[in-house]
């Protein structure tokens, strides 16, 4: 298996992979395909595919930030089960975000996630791989060493439609277990650049983040 970046719309093996989020994901969270012209430009954004006799079998895009020193997982695409292809992804994630944290001094100091809660949300309209059942991603993601961020949380839709997404937690994976708390003031600056891109943000949202804004620290809990 092959783990290799895509950085421009018309590369074959981004439409793969387009294909393949459209499979598993809700609609609402999966961004038009013209849309990607400029994150897949953009040298921040790193997506790479998994690549396996030729197709995309599994996918994943996160990013860097190197004045925090920490990054943001987008997402996580399983394809097919029997080919340990989240342990392949997760690996070389790391991988490469600990090379650019060293090349930024550091030692990446952890990523956040959003991550689908199951528990509270009575169906979710995905695909029928059984790798990325919310139930089965959610465990796996505490495995690797996510914790939940105290907070009620939503996200703008990316269909840029001003609708909050609900049903998710945000949470994060300090390279150090012993992290139990965040200062709120980080949550909040990371929020407001990452969804900068969308700008219809529904009012939950900013009343969440302006209440993140009222606080010194916010607590990671178990997943």
């Amino acid at each position: 298996m092959d783990y290799k970046r895509i950085t421009r719309i018309n590369d074959p093996l981004f439409f793969k992979m387009h294909e393949l989020m459209k499979n598993v994901f809700p609609k609402e969270e999966v961004l038009d395909y013209e849309l990607w012209k400029g994150p897949l430009e953009d040298p921040s954004i790193r997506v790479f595919v998994a690549v396996h006799e030729n197709e995309v079998v599994g996918a994943t895009e996160y990013r860097y930030y190197q004045d925090w020193n920490i990054a943001m997982t987008d997402f996580t695409i399983i394809g097919q089960p029997g080919l340990s292809i989240g342990r392949f992804l997760a690996q070389n994630r790391s991988k490469d975000l600990q090379e650019l944290a060293q090349a930024n001094g550091k030692e990446l100091f952890g990523m956040f996630a959003e991550i689908y809660d199951p528990y509270k949300v009575a169906h979710y309209e995905f695909g029928t791989v059984k790798p990325m059942d919310p139930f089965v991603r959610r465990e796996v993601l505490s495995h690797l060493g996510y914790k939940r961020i105290d907070l009620d949380y939503v996200h703008p839709s990316w269909n840029n439609d001003g609708e909050a997404v609900k049903g998710l937690d945000l949470c994060f994976m300090p390279n150090d277990e012993n992290v139990h708390e965040l200062p709120s003031q980080l949550v909040a600056d990371f929020l407001t650049t990452y969804y900068t891109v969308l700008p219809n943000k529904p009012s939950e949202w900013l009343e969440m983040v302006n209440g993140l804004k009222e606080k010194e620290t916010v607590d990671l809990f178990p997943l």
